[in-house]
């Protein structure tokens, strides 16, 4: 039986732990070549070997995606290497909540920098390469927090909702190139990202929401995305909102 992803070549950001780790592995398991990258070298190493042992192929490529550079290398590396790209799934993302007063102005450049520019780096670099084979799928990471506001979230809300706008507006520029576009909104997720929260009060506010209902799991989002690029070419999962079941906005 043929896998449905065989012979695709699939790359994700942020791969070296939880939503893109589990993604890697979830698309590797429907026959994708996987390209993994993220800045931490020996995850992806590790990862890239869990993947060949249970059969798959995965290219690990460090990679900082915030910087345009490393961005471009990332996918023209992976076309070079592989012959040719199919899914760029932009999971990289930083999510250090905070009030806005009195908020630290490094956390909100960096969650541009990572959950913005990055993806549109990657986007921009692979687009090219979309148009002259005729085919592709960029799946962009995106947020419940990218519909709905909440103070003490505000920046994250903020790019969240970028993401969300990038992604409607490519969608209607890039359908006649028949390359599909879908939004992958997560719930709480009980993912590292938790952990990069600098803020105390922010801080204290995860851990007891992730405390006070069951969330979801990064292998729930690979899911996700797996069904959406596993649709056949002439359907495009545009949206999909995920939230755990107790979780109420």
């Amino acid at each position: 039986m043929v896998a449905k992803l065989d012979e695709k070549v699939a790359i994700i950001t942020g791969a070296s732990s939880g939503i893109g780790e589990a993604t890697a592995i979830a698309l590797a398991a429907e026959g994708a070549k996987v390209v993994i990258a993220a800045r931490r070298g020996d995850r992806l190493e590790a990862l890239a070997k869990r993947i060949e042992s249970s059969g798959g192929q995965a290219l690990p490529i460090v990679t900082d995606i915030t910087d345009e550079t490393q961005a471009n290398n990332l996918i023209h590396k992976a076309n070079a290497e592989l012959g040719r790209v199919d899914i760029l799934v932009n999971n990289a993302g930083v999510a250090l909540t905070g009030n806005i007063d009195g908020g630290n102005t490094s956390d909100w450049r960096r969650m541009f920098d990572v959950n913005v520019f990055g993806l549109l780096y990657a986007t921009h670099a692979v687009l090219p390469i979309f148009k002259a084979q005729g085919s592709g799928h960029i799946v962009n990471i995106s947020s419940v927090a990218g519909r709905i506001a909440r103070a003490g979230v505000g920046i994250y809300n903020a790019t969240k909702w970028g993401v969300n706008a990038i992604s409607e507006s490519l969608r209607q520029e890039v359908l006649q190139d028949n390359i599909r576009v879908t939004i992958i909104e997560p719930g709480l997720v009980e993912t590292e990202i938790n952990n990069h929260v600098t803020d105390p009060v922010a801080k204290k506010n995860v851990e007891a929401r992730i405390k006070a209902i069951a969330p979801l799991q990064s292998e729930d989002i690979a899911r996700a995305i797996a069904y959406a690029v596993t649709q056949p070419p002439h359907v495009n999962v545009n949206e999909i909102l995920i939230r755990p079941t107790q979780q109420e906005r």
